[in-house]
This record gives C-alpha cells, structure tokens and sequence, in this order.
C-alpha cells in the first residue's frame, strides 16, 4: 500500500469527490471473512526483481530466476516485510506466547546478504525514502510510531499508531482499540508533530483502501468515508452504522478490484455467540471523479 515519498504539504490540491454506487447487498450466517496473514506462496515484499519470503523460522531473498540469494534464520514467524533502499525491515509473530501475545522482534536486514543490521520493537511498519522505515507500536500505554535511519538509529517519533499510508506525506488510519475511541486519520509531521484529521467512531478499522490521487477510503463502524490528502473527509456511504461499545465481535474488511469495492461487516448474532455470524457483503461500483 505505502508509496515513499517524503513529507510535501505544498504539492497536495484538494481530493476531487469520488463516488459509490451499491450494487448489490448479500447477507448470510457464516464465517466471517478473516484477513490472512500469511498469503500462500506469495512474497511478503518485492523489489525490482528480488521477492522476500517468510515462512517459520526463516526469512528468503528470491531472485527473478528463482534462485535464493540468500536465508536469514529466526525464532518465529515473519508476517510482513517492508524493503527501502538496501535495507528490509521484517516485523514478526513469536511461535510463544509472551506479555506481548505473539508479537515478535522486527528485524532491520541488509538486502544484499540477508544479515542482521539490528533488532527493533514494534508491530508494523512502512517503507520510506533512504533505506529509512516507520516502525508502530501499540498497547501497554505505547500508541507510538517510530522513523528508523539504514543503520537503525531513531531519527523522529510520533503518538499516533495505526494504518500507514505513505505518500505525499505520512497519513495514519488510527488504530487504538478504546471505547471511546481517540482514533481519527492524522498526518505526521516532523519532529513529532501529529496533525489531527477527522474523527474516527470504530477503534479498530480494517486495512483502508488507497486511491490514486491519495484518497483513502475507510470502513468506519459500517460506514464507508473517503479521506483527502488535507485531511477532508466526506460519507460516501452509510451501509450499516453500528455504534461498536453495542455491536460485540464487529469484524469488517475493505477490498478493491478495478472499479469494484467489496466492503464486508460481520456480525455476532447472537452477540453472546461467539461461533455464529451474520456476514453483510456489499457490491460497490466506485466512479472516479470527473
């Protein structure tokens, strides 16, 4: 999802209004449709022709002949990597349980052998310019990201944590699993300075999807809203306004395919349940702007 770049508040215009149409509502009681973490047979990362692959207890550079460049052994499991420059930064899962659950080291790697540049803490993270990441961290009263240098040295910090997207300019989709929720879609800028967006009602929105203008588009507690790059925002649709301190075991997703956007929201029912859902999926035709 990021696009690095740096911070550049002057080349931003205001977002042209995108708009949806529904085009079609299921529901059904099932299973809701859970985010995988560990895609099958697909790279964490890719760089020009370079693939970086996780799998337990290693870390893979795969070559465009399919050759492996090199294997960077570890306890436990890489579940994203981020590549910058000639750096890697692999966040990871413990195959133990610890105070943290099953939060594991990220490993800051040198992408031409594999080795270890340092050992970082944080539970996701984002390419920037330079061989430069963020690195987030959140829980036990840390609602931190963090700006790591090649070598891994802290350069910047900020009290913001959630969903990254980098552009022109940093923006995150909050994330800090409160009721009630602090949350909204900032923007951070240097030396630690967190410009605050619009106001968020769901503490923990799924993966936002990213226009190309810089549009972002979130699921809200079943709304759908469209957040510019000046941090306007607008409703582009109310599918099923849910107030979350109400609706126990809400999961929702956010996916786009060309022109289509396939929101899902499921549903504990009966909230007590915690093996029976109703899974809402929505159709959505997204027309551009003109």
């Amino acid at each position: 999802m990021p696009m690095p770049d740096e911070n550049d508040r002057a080349a931003e215009a205001p977002s042209p209004a995108w708009r949806v149409t529904v085009l079609d509502h299921r529901e059904v009681v099932g299973t809701p449709p859970y985010e995988s973490r560990f895609p099958e047979g697909e790279p964490l990362a890719h760089r020009g022709g370079l693939r970086i692959h996780g799998a337990v207890g290693e870390v893979t550079c795969i070559d465009e002949d399919g050759r492996t460049r090199w294997r960077h052994r570890l306890d436990g499991r890489p579940n994203a990597a981020h590549v910058s420059g000639d750096r890697v930064l692999v966040t990871t899962d413990s195959m133990e349980y610890t105070p943290w659950g099953n939060l594991g080291p990220a490993l800051l790697l040198d992408l031409a052998d594999g080795t270890r540049v340092t050992e970082l803490h944080g539970a996701r993270g984002a390419s920037l310019r330079g061989g430069r990441f963020l690195l987030g961290l959140e829980g036990y009263d840390f609602f931190d990201t963090w700006e790591y240098d090649r070598d891994g040295n802290r350069v910047d910090a900020w009290r913001s944590y959630g969903h990254y997207v980098v552009g022109t300019g940093v923006r995150v989709v909050e994330c800090d699993r409160s009721f009630p929720t602090e949350s909204r879609v900032v923007r951070l800028l240097r030396g630690g300075v967190v410009e605050r967006g619009p106001r968020l009602t769901d503490p923990t929105v799924p993966r936002p999807v990213v226009l190309e203008d810089g549009t972002v588009l979130v699921l809200d507690s079943g709304v759908l809203r469209a957040v510019g790059r000046r941090l306007d925002d607008a409703v582009l649709a109310e599918l099923l306004p849910l107030d979350p301190r109400n609706s126990p075991g809400y999961y929702g997703t956010l996916h786009r395919t060309g022109d289509r956007l396939t929101a899902t929201v499921s549903l504990r029912t009966p909230p007590e349940d915690h093996t029976r859902y109703t899974v809402h999926t929505w159709t959505l035709a997204l027309h551009r702007p003109v």
